[in-house]
This record gives C-alpha cells, structure tokens and sequence, in this order.
C-alpha cells in the first residue's frame, strides 16, 4: 500500500524523494523542490502518526549545491543505524530512523536526465565527414589534402595508443599501490585497535593488581613503595592507550559531543570504547530520553547540592580510588533519599540514601536498629544515617569492583543490583580477567539471562552519568555536579 505526492520545484533543484515506511507493507512517497518539514502535526509537510515521531522532528534543505537534514531538537532523535545524528548532509541516497524504534524515511536525490546534443552540420551530415577522411572505408584514391589529413590522423592515432597503454599501465600500478597500502593500513589499524585493547585491559589488570597490594600492605613501607610503582606504570600505560586511541580516530573530530561523551563515562567505568557493543550507545540514549521526559534528576541533584551530599560523596569513592560518578548509583537508588526504606523482601528491608539490607550492613560496620523490619526511619539504625551509610557503601563498591567485577564498573552496579541472586553467578562463570570478564562479554554471553531490572539499572546510572558530564547540551537546566573536582 503506498501513497504519493509531489511538490514543486525551481528547475535547478534537483528532486528529492521522500520514502515513508511507518508500518509494515504501507509506504508512502513524496517529491520535494524546497525546504520542507516532516512531523507529527498536520501543519509538517510530512505529517506522520508515530509516537516516537516530534511534532517538529526533523527540517530538509537544498543549501550550497546539496540536500541535507537537521534535528529540530526533538526529544526522540534522528539515527542512522544505532549512531544518532543531528543533521547530516545527502549525497545521493540515505536511510534515516526517527526515534530509535520509530518509522524509517528514506531519501533519494533524483538525477535530471541529460539534455541531448545536438550538432550543427550544414547540408553535410558529421559522420559523413568523418566516414570520408578517416573511416574504414577511407581507403581509396583520395586527393593530395585528402591524403594528408589522413596521414596526421594515423600519426595521432598511433600516438594515442601509446599514450593510452602508458597511461593505463601508470593506472594499472597505481590501483596496485593503493590496493596494497589499503590493505596494509587495514591491518597496521587491526593490529593497533588489539593493542589498544590488550593495553587497556593491561591497565586493568594492574588496577586489581593495585587493589590487592592496598588491601594487604597498604600500612606497611613496602606496601606503600609498591603501590607507586603500579601507579607509575599505570600512568604510562594510560598515556600509550590514549595515543594509540589518537591514532585509530576513536574519538574523530567528526562525532557529535553527546557520542563523545557516552565513550567518555564507558571509559570512566573501566571498560574499553575499542570493544563496546553496536547497541550499548543507542541503549544510552534511549535512557537518557527516559530522564529527559521526568523531574526525577534535576530534584535529585539539586537535593544533594542543597543538602551538601556531593562532596562527602565523591571523598569517600576517591579515597576508595573509584571513579566519582558512582555518585550517580546513589541517586538511582534512592534519589538521595537518606530515609527512604524498600519493600519487604527474603533478604530483610533496604534502607538508607544507598539501600543496604541488613546483612550487607552488618558485614561492614553498621548498626542495625530495633524498627529493622519496618519501613521507616530509625535514628538508632547506621544505613538512616547517610554519611556512615556512604562511607560503608564506598567500601563494598570498592569490595566488588577488585574481585567478582574484575575493574568494570557496570559490573559493580549489576553486582550492586541484584547480585546475591542472579547476577553474580553469571558474572563468576567467566574468566577471572578484565579481558574476559566485562560488562560488554557479560551482554554478549547472557543478554537473555539478565534480569531487565539490572538491565536497565546500569543503563539508568550510565546515561545519568552522561548527562551530568554536560547537562545543559541535554536539556537540562542545572550543571554538572562534580564539575567542581576539575577545579581542585
């Protein structure tokens, strides 16, 4: 079932059709010469009905020469493949997304066709001319000027050739040189990306490796004078990576902000921009349109700014050496929320700004109170007490990420999650190695085991963490929290 209409166009313009695949087996199609808009109101010159389409989603231009689109701030967005984009030029064809599960737009840049020529020719006709002096049957008794214009012809002729098998030869070895330089680029950038992720994941190893000596030696000289030799090495090892990321155009000048930021906080989360999954950045943004439709985040920073919660916050994960964005799994648990209490579960009640049952409380330090099986506030119960709570909390982030989680943050938050239960099994059964222990091998190996609580609960924290890098650049109307940790 398809639909067409057509809109008019000055003649220098070249056409461009528009293809609509809102539902399976509907189509339908337009032409447009100038400026136009496609959106959910009526007044779009393409209005479609889809809720993950805006009502002014997305305008089309002919500028200098060229088609090209560009997001009018719409909420939903505008993907190509999983990468979503705020405008792009349109070459000849390319296939838009609106929304990342919504209708599919194609475009098409039709080709004029090509005016016909025609040449003068008197009362003679072109060809007879050249059929005369220079054609297969040229070869007769001729006149004295006959002869030689078909003399300079033959010369010219046979100068061509030699021209043409030398230049054809020159081709010839050029596309050869370019072949195999094509080729050995591929496999130099190959074999840097491995490099780039053995070292990454090199990096890695030797955070655990500094973990442990901590918590082993950490009061001793020795402990102290090792833990500064990791961290040395550590350090160069960041710089080689980082380089190496330079040369392999990770992060090209040609990626949006918002892309650079998502490889940015994976980064910060201990896993590698290298081996990240074709979908984990579309995930992103899926949740961060999530935020963006609800109050919950700019109330939740702005009571841990009112309420002085970001300092001791970040101080007690960095005194941890853990990234200062976990402060952001604080606030997925509870909206900092220093009195909340969870519901009634096998495992006892959750309480507190970072939601710790009883028995994860007791194992590091805290207090238990007498209203420990209701749910409400206890003075004499340390997880109401946000400060001790937050101390605690740093430790077992600190506690899961050297051991089950192996240097990956978004393993610690799905451990954080739900890990008595479900998720630590899944995460011991792989190799204890950053390399093969990770949350990108975790999806990979069991997507369809994972609870989507868990799921979406890393995802919530991670797309927390990426707007909070820049939140103005998202919509949003406070700035980054920890924005004050570049100033020290």
């Amino acid at each position: 079932m398809s639909a067409q209409s057509e809109h008019s166009a000055p003649r220098s313009t070249p056409r461009l059709r528009v293809t609509i695949s809102a539902t399976p087996g509907e189509q339908r199609e337009h032409r447009f010469g100038e400026t136009f808009r496609i959106g959910r109101t009526e007044d779009s010159e393409v209005c479609i009905k889809n809720e993950y389409v805006s009502r002014n989603h997305v305008e089309v231009s002919f500028e200098r020469g060229q088609w090209s689109f560009r997001d009018l701030q719409s909420s939903n967005g505008i993907f190509i493949g999983d990468r979503r984009v705020e405008a792009a030029p349109i070459s000849q064809t390319l296939t838009i997304r609106l929304g990342i599960y919504g209708p599919l737009v194609m475009f098409e840049v039709e080709q004029p066709p090509l005016p016909e020529i025609v040449v003068p020719t008197g009362n003679e006709t072109l060809g007879h001319y050249i059929e005369h002096y220079f054609g297969s049957s040229a070869t007769g008794p001729a006149g004295e000027h006959t002869v030689i214009l078909r003399q300079a012809f033959a010369q010219i002729q046979a100068k061509q050739k030699r021209g043409y098998r030398a230049i054809v030869a020159a081709l010839s070895l050029a596309i050869l040189t370019v072949g195999a330089y094509a080729l050995y680029e591929r496999q130099a950038a190959h074999k840097q990306k491995a490099l780039a992720q053995d070292l990454f994941y090199g990096m890695k190893s030797l955070d655990l490796d500094i973990a442990g000596v901590e918590t082993l030696l950490l009061n001793t000289r020795q402990g102290a004078d090792q833990i500064r030799v990791y961290q040395n090495s550590r350090r160069k090892m960041e710089a080689d990576y980082d380089r190496l990321l330079t040369a392999l155009h990770v992060y090209d000048p040609k990626i949006t902000e918002k892309e650079r930021l998502v490889l940015r906080i994976a980064r910060i989360f201990g896993e590698c921009e290298l081996d990240m999954p074709p979908d984990f950045t579309a995930e992103v943004n899926k949740h961060i349109a999530i935020w963006q439709t609800s109050g919950r985040l700019a109330r939740a920073i702005r009571s841990a700014k009112d309420n002085g919660y970001t300092a001791k916050i970040t101080q007690e994960l960095l005194a941890q050496d853990l990234p200062p964005q976990f402060f952001y799994l604080a606030l997925q648990e509870s909206d900092f929320d220093p009195y909340i209490s969870g519901p009634n579960t096998r495992k006892g009640i959750a309480k507190g700004m970072w939601q710790f049952i009883p028995e994860t409380a007791v194992k590091y330090g805290l207090r238990i109170g007498p209203l420990v099986d209701l749910r409400r506030p206890d003075p004499a119960d340390d997880r109401d007490h946000w400060d001790r709570e937050t101390s605690a909390a740093a430790r077992y982030l600190k506690d899961l990420y050297r051991t089950d989680a192996q240097a990956s943050g978004f393993l610690v938050m799905a451990s954080y999650n739900w890990g008595e239960d479900q998720v630590l099994p899944l995460i011991r059964s792989m190799p204890a190695n950053p390399k093969e222990r990770n949350f990108w091998r975790l999806l990979s190996a069991y997507r369809e085991k994972i609870p989507q609580e868990t799921f979406d609960y890393v995802f919530y924290i991670a797309s927390a963490a990426v707007i909070g890098e820049n939140p103005r650049l998202f919509g949003f109307d406070f700035d980054n929290p920890l924005a004050y940790l570049d100033a020290k």
